[in-house]
């Protein structure tokens, strides 16, 4: 009994190794992604050369380490969710997130700018594409994380309009991201999106065709963005 045992102990041993290697592998796969491009003839290149190597030593000064960016067909965002996760090499569609420039437009006459992180004109907001934002759920987190000292009806979170998004990110529509952003604009991220089975998640990377992932708990970290229930 007591080979048998042994015998199945070493069994097991070697499917688990076997298994964090299989994970180990896929993380690979996932990262080896991350390039920075070089030198090139083409200024739209070299342009986007000068994105990925911006956002990067961003992530990188922040203490993200594990990190990713992938180009993806101009016909991105005519794909199903499924197609995209295909293309980005995610795990499932619940990685692939977006990131809305929302204003308050019922903000106090002198609330105008980001500020004050509290109470800011306009919030970031990191949202699955699968999901369905609740801009309720935001105006209470808003609400309460001013200990209900400004009235509820200050808080009115709708999107902003795409001239206003680009202005203060600096990024194009389908370029948002919510790093390197022109304006430092509050950050808040769903809930769900830190709840996910794999530490990692997808968002714009700062060009129309290109990607950033990265790993959820770094983010977190780095970045300390306001966590919501907010879809």
């Amino acid at each position: 009994m007591g080979a048998a045992a042994a015998d199945l102990e070493a069994r097991q041993l070697r499917i688990l190794a076997r298994i964090a290697d299989l994970e180990l592998a896929a993380q690979q796969r996932r990262l080896g992604a991350l390039s920075i491009s070089g030198p090139s003839d083409g200024s739209a290149d070299a342009d986007a050369g000068a994105t990925e190597a911006r956002l990067s030593a961003i992530l990188e000064s922040r203490g993200v380490r594990d990190f990713a960016f992938r180009r993806v067909p101009a016909d991105y965002y005519d794909r199903p969710l499924e197609e995209r996760r295909g293309l980005l090499r995610a795990d499932s569609i619940a990685q692939l997130c977006k990131s809305i420039v929302m204003v308050n437009t019922q903000a106090a006459a002198d609330v105008v700018d980001c500020s004050n992180p509290k109470n800011s004109k306009y919030y970031v907001v990191v949202v699955q594409y699968m999901a369905r934002l609740n801009a309720e759920s935001i105006k209470n987190f808003l609400y309460e994380l001013n200990e209900k000292q400004i009235p509820k009806k200050r808080f009115n979170m709708r999107l902003a309009p795409e001239e206003e998004s680009h202005k203060l990110t600096g990024f194009v529509h389908n370029a948002v991201t919510c790093i390197g952003m022109e304006t430092n604009i509050p950050v808040i991220i769903d809930e769900a999106i830190t709840k996910l089975d794999v530490d990692f998640f997808w968002l714009g990377g700062g060009e129309v065709d290109l990607k950033l992932g990265m790993r959820t708990s770094q983010f977190l970290k780095a970045f300390s963005p306001f966590v919501v229930k907010c879809s």
